[in-house]
């Protein structure tokens, strides 16, 4: 098989949001290989439906008709591959593989084991330390005292459960907002996870490691990340710790990833074994600082990254780089070159004079 001469329909769920749903959509609209994609969210309101060739509603995939929707779908545009858009829906599609497999349909996500130890922030940095990764000193907090005797400060906070995203995390840099804090999640979350925080912004990047669906490395790419500006902080606060070298600032990142894009050995490098390692398939997408000159890892999420756009504008584009593996069959040379340089980001708004809601599946 080669490449396609006539397009290919794939399914992108999830286009709307900025989530990594609407990267994966902007990735396939830039490859040669030409797609049409038939594009589901829950939102009528979502941006991402006005740029798919057949644009439909969906339940959330909580819903149990969710998946029955998507066959359907899948049936009516003959759909050769499936791509999630969220992370409800990477665990839907999850458990429901085999069945969706079945039809035929390519469904590029990582195997079931790799999803939940990702998921699962604490028993990711133990099974890091096992592996012998460096990751910041952590606990598992499931009561004030555990936080209040975290003997390192400053802190980050966040929920244990779940992949990337950047609700109900803080920078803490006392005792007293470590215990205000520790109080506001739990009274959310069963358990969260405390991390000392480590290197500085200027250091912090997001690694993409592609591996085919057979367990060969592909390729891995970086963006060192700039964080500090508006568009990429969630958090940013004066150091007021005697920890002089995390820097002045102390900043976390608002998943709207900017920066240099490119190899970066320095982290690539660790970032390649660690996937292969856990048995990765397909994108899997790691967060590190560069601490003393060693990868300091983090989170670890099993699916397509929010910079999947950008790094399909150096010419590393995984969506489309794993159909043409698998659906076409084509050769992919191992560590196949692309461009590197800055990408910045900004906002997008479109007026809509004649909205008309987008279609809903009978």
């Amino acid at each position: 098989m080669g490449k396609a001469s006539v397009p290919i329909t794939v399914m992108v769920t999830g286009v709307g949001g900025g989530g990594h749903g609407e990267q994966i959509l902007k990735a396939l609209r830039m490859a040669k290989t030409p797609y049409k994609i038939v594009g589901g969210d829950m939102s009528p309101y979502s941006i991402g439906l006005l740029h798919v060739d057949y644009p439909y509603l969906l339940p959330p995939a909580k819903d149990p008709r969710y998946i029955d929707v998507l066959l359907k779908l899948c049936r009516k545009h003959d759909v050769k591959a499936l791509f999630h858009g969220s992370e409800f829906e990477l665990k839907t599609m999850s458990t429901h593989r085999d069945r969706i497999r079945d039809t035929g349909i390519f469904l590029p996500i990582n195997p079931a084991h790799v999803i939940t130890l990702c998921m699962d922030k604490v028993c990711t940095a133990e099974t890091l330390v096992e592996k012998g990764f460096k990751v910041p000193p952590f606990r598992r907090v499931a009561t004030v005292e555990d936080a209040e005797s975290f003997p390192y400060l400053p802190a980050v906070l966040k929920p244990s459960l779940g992949g990337g995203g950047s609700v109900n995390i803080y920078i803490v840099q006392d005792r007293e907002a470590l215990g205000f804090f520790a109080r506001q999640l739990l009274a959310i979350y069963n358990d969260f996870i405390i991390q000392a925080y480590v290197g500085t912004p200027e250091h912090e990047y997001t690694v993409g490691v592609l591996i085919d669906m057979e367990g060969s490395l592909l390729n891995s790419i970086a963006v060192r990340r700039y964080i500090m500006s508006s568009l990429g902080s969630l958090i940013k606060v004066p150091n007021r710790t005697e920890r002089n070298e995390l820097g002045p600032m102390l900043g976390i990142s608002s998943g709207i990833s900017q920066g240099a894009i490119g190899r970066f050995p320095e982290v690539t490098e660790a970032c390649e074994r660690l996937a292969l390692s856990l048995g990765a398939r397909g994108a899997i997408n790691i967060q590190c600082r560069l601490v003393d000159g060693n990868p300091c890892i983090f989170e670890i999420n099993p699916r397509f990254s929010g910079t999947t756009s950008l790094r399909a504008m150096v010419g590393y584009n995984e969506p489309d780089i794993l159909i043409r593996r698998h659906v076409l069959g084509e050769e992919i040379k191992p560590h196949f070159p692309y461009k590197e340089g800055v990408i910045v980001r900004g906002l997008v708004e479109r007026l809509i004079e004649d909205f008309r809601f987008p279609n809903a599946l009978d």
